[in-house]
């Protein structure tokens, strides 16, 4: 190896880029005294290749400290010693190795769980720099799937193919996700959004399972320690740094296939967490510039994990498009959901800005002009924005909303049928009319909660196994249990369950706006009533994929929606419903127990209506009608009698699904369903569901 040399380097571009003559190194400290690079040869080894002390005068411009190393391998490991003030809202301490926060690549993680035996005060990982092999991306490029026209499903990379059943070579891996992608573009969705994927620290869990004695781990994953670093455990390869092309490999197979790649970022807190958290970076390089701190330099806290970032802060605002940019340019994902994503909005008391920088940069950046954004429209320090996130006109937002009035229209609670009707038309009453249907990510389940199942089978949360004596996760889930909780073999509870989760996935995939299904409720998963399984690596949080052929019928009913879904612009609109604005041009017309008389009283249980085929919305005015159709829904104890009103097109209507027969006669494809008369009475079952399409 030729001998090591130094030079001034430049400020920018932060983290280790390589430069004509060796390496540049960047980093930001705006209170530090005394910054030291450290290199490693890339054995793990702890004898240094170089140790580099930055020059105030000559490495530093502004708060950047910046070095160009030559004569350095290809591969090597390297990390920062900090020194600065002590005391208030400084943590500097230059006994610790820091991660670089720009690094793509960290030593030390291939293996899930791996390092969970280290020492808990020091991180054993460092940043690791690689010579980037070109990527043959092969011609691929973004899809640009419209808002109205996704069907988003929630996966957890792991815990999608980590169960025995899943069937696959690589289980819990990037490949193991692309060996099911011929099941989702079977299923029909149109983008998967990943559960975090960024390095994170899975040991970050201080529980063990109270039975069994197992220490748990975070398996979700919100707590990155590498914004910009796809995380190695999740990669077949990743022992041979093999996780960027092996990401790569599966964004490409699944644009190939038709479906985009949506990514859950955590830009609220980092995994250091609070005083009794390790260090990884941020809080060692400058605590009190990266973080909300009060006056006595105490971390504010809302984002509920201990710290709260300091999003605002010019740095740290380009520190995060930074990332943003990464993902899309070198990564070629589609769009992101941000957690919790208020905190982007708090200045640095922690107040809630009304135009928050942070938010305006994102939205209005020209290279991610056309990725989704996807905002989680609150956060754990009790901002609440769901319809009000600043920027509107880019952001789309998680509809809780939609999600709570539909679980509790479908438990029987009484007052909820207007409710349910606006939610079904796209929330206009909660995004505001000047918008469009688009804004709202409606989502009766996700990861946090319940599933499908869970939310028909259990009245309580049953959180014994995470090791907090049932102090975690939500109290009210709007569940109902249909009259046993948990295992039954009772036929009539079973039925009713069955019955409630179709119900519930005919409103979620028929309403207006972008459906979100949660990976596994298709097959009718169950976490056994934990409804925060945050901390279960274990058939509690891995989809079992058994249940795919267990619950064929459900899964059949749910696919079979899913592409009425895709076939009928009418559910896809792009502009809000106008109603009966004038009776020739009534895109929806509502109906109750007989047609045009809707009943949205508080004791109403009862919601119809029906959909204009000539009117969907879409921007070709030329394009075809679609079909008409007529939905109703009972959240009601008793069964409904209902005159079937005429099809607002005059063509004869078919059944085309009805949640209370037994399959294959709960759905029908291709206008294969019997023929029902306008005029007739049909009877719409206790927690109930019926829709009719008219023929061509």
């Amino acid at each position: 190896m030729p001998a090591i040399t130094t030079a001034r380097g430049r400020p920018l571009p932060l983290g280790a880029s390589r430069a004509p003559d060796g390496v540049n190194f960047a980093v930001l400290s705006r209170h530090a005294t005394a910054v030291t690079l450290v290199v490693f040869p890339d054995d793990n080894g702890n004898i240094p290749l170089a140790t580099v002390p930055l020059d105030g005068r000559t490495h530093r411009t502004g708060d950047h400290w910046h070095v160009r190393v030559s004569g350095l391998p290809d591969t090597f490991q390297y990390g920062w010693r900090v020194d600065g003030p002590k005391g208030g809202a400084h943590r500097f301490d230059p006994t610790r190795l820091l991660l670089d926060p720009f690094a793509n690549t960290l030593s030390g993680g291939a293996v899930w769980g791996g390092t969970c035996e280290a020492d808990r005060e020091r991180t054993a990982r460092r940043s690791l720099f690689t010579r980037q092999h070109a990527y043959d991306w092969g011609g691929d490029a973004p899809l640009h799937t419209p808002p109205e026209d996704s069907i988003v499903y929630e996966v957890h990379v792991r815990g999608f193919t980590r169960h025995p059943s899943s069937g696959v070579k690589y289980p819990g891996t990037f490949r193991g996700l692309i060996e099911k992608i011929d099941y989702l573009k079977w299923l029909g969705v149109t983008a998967v959004e990943l559960l975090p994927v960024f390095e994170f620290d899975e040991c970050d869990c201080p529980f063990t399972n109270p039975v069994t004695g197992e220490r748990l781990v975070n398996f979700w994953g919100y707590n990155p320690v590498g914004f910009s670093a796809p995380k190695a455990s999740f990669a077949a390869t990743g022992g041979n740094d093999g996780e960027h092309a092996e990401f790569r490999d599966m964004v490409k197979a699944l644009h190939a296939a038709g479906i985009e790649v949506i990514l859950d970022v955590v830009f609220n807190h980092t995994g250091e967490g609070d005083d009794r958290g390790r260090t990884f970076h941020l809080r060692g390089l400058d605590n009190g510039l990266y973080y909300l701190l009060d006056d006595a330099g105490r971390y504010l806290n809302y984002s509920g994990c201990g710290n709260t970032v300091n999003c605002n802060h010019p740095a740290v605002r380009e520190q995060i498009l930074t990332c943003l940019r990464y993902w899309v340019t070198d990564m070629h994902v589609d769009g992101f959901r941000f957690d919790l994503a208020s905190v982007l909005g708090r200045d640095r008391r922690g107040n809630i800005i009304p135009n928050p920088p942070a938010v305006e940069m994102i939205a209005d950046d020209g290279i991610l002009a056309h990725t989704k954004l996807i905002a989680e429209p609150w956060d754990a320090g009790g901002a609440y924005q769901v319809g009000r996130f600043p920027f509107g006109h880019r952001w789309a937002e998680w509809n809780d909303r939609f999600r709570d009035d539909v679980r509790r229209f479908w438990r029987g609670d009484a007052g909820f049928a207007a409710l349910l009707a606006s939610r079904v038309s796209g929330s206009a009453d909660v995004f505001g009319g000047g918008d469009e249907p688009r804004r709202s990510v409606n989502f009766v389940t996700a990861h946090d909660g319940f599933t499908l199942y869970d939310l028909v089978s259990y009245n309580q949360k049953h959180n014994e196994a995470n090791g907090e004596d049932g102090r975690d996760g939500h109290n009210d889930n709007c569940s109902w249990n249909s009259g046993a909780e948990g295992e039954t073999t009772d036929p009539a509870v079973l039925r009713l369950r069955l019955r409630r989760a179709k119900s519930m996935m005919a409103t979620l995939l028929l309403a207006q706006g972008t459906p979100m299904l949660l990976a596994g409720d298709e097959m009718l998963r169950t976490q056994r009533g934990n409804n925060n399984a945050w901390c279960q690596d274990n058939d509690i949080s891995w989809v079992d994929w058994g249940l795919k052929e267990a619950n064929a019928g459900f899964v059949r009913f749910v696919r079979e929606l899913i592409w009425v879904r895709r076939k009928h612009p009418v559910f896809r609109r792009k502009a809000y419903l106008a109603g009966e604005l004038s009776p020739l041009t009534a895109d929806v017309r509502w109906h109750g127990r007989m047609p045009n008389r809707p009943d949205f009283s508080p004791e109403s249980h009862f919601v119809a209506y029906t959909l204009d085929g000539r009117f969907h919305g879409r921007d070709d005015l030329t394009a075809a009608p679609d079909h008409d159709f007529y939905i109703a829904f009972n959240g009601g104890p008793e069964a409904v009698a209902a005159t079937v009103p005429p099809a607002p097109t005059g063509r004869r209507w078919r059944r085309l699904f009805d949640t209370a027969a037994d399959a294959p006669a709960d759905i029908f494809p291709d206008l294969s369903g019997p023929v029902v008369k306008p005029g007739s009475v049909i009877t719409v079952a206790p927690f109930g569901a019926v829709g009719f399409v008219s023929e061509a």
